[in-house]
């Protein structure tokens, strides 16, 4: 059997062949085993990778923004930097808001989930950061974005984690 590059001690499990980027034989658990399509799961996990990356930046800037000002949108409601408190604080309507946001990009792009497509290709490169590059470059920016999408999710943990047990800011 073939062992795990990122565990070499570990055998590397059938499903996870190298052929997906960012695939490096990780899964110690065996979801892989378990999962019948695994491009749903990389749908998943850059999706959730996604709004962890922007939620620690959120938290980050929302206590302390650029220079110590603590960045945030104006009016009170939007001051509290407890995560946990912020969606008592914003309300009813301020929620709806961000409730009705997600579900506008889910409806509009959960179809793409389940096709041939690439797994978190939503078509929406409108800055064309992809444009003019060769495969070997847009393969090097996929697995970077999956590798940031990782450690988004260990970093939003961590913080949630910190926040619940000590209530003070992330940074010290």
């Amino acid at each position: 059997a073939e062992m795990s590059k990122s565990v070499p001690f570990l055998v590397r499990p059938e499903k996870l062949d190298g052929s997906m980027v960012g695939d490096v034989g990780f899964d110690p658990m065996g979801l892989s085993e378990i999962q019948v399509d695994l491009k749903y799961a990389r749908w998943a996990e850059l999706k959730h990778g996604r709004i962890c990356m922007l939620a620690i930046v959120g938290m980050v800037t929302q206590e302390y923004g650029p220079m110590g000002s603590g960045w945030h949108v104006p009016g009170e409601q939007f001051t509290q930097t407890d995560p946990f408190a912020a969606p008592a604080a914003v309300g009813l309507a301020g929620n709806a808001q961000i409730f009705a946001a997600m579900a506008l990009v889910e409806l509009t792009t959960f179809y793409l989930h389940y096709g041939e497509g690439e797994p978190g290709d939503i078509g929406w490169d409108f800055l064309g950061l992809l444009d003019g590059k060769s495969d070997a470059e847009v393969r090097r920016t996929m697995e970077q974005e999956i590798v940031h999408c990782r450690l988004a999710m260990i970093a939003f943990t961590g913080a949630t984690v910190q926040t619940l047990l000590y209530h003070e800011n992330l940074l010290g």
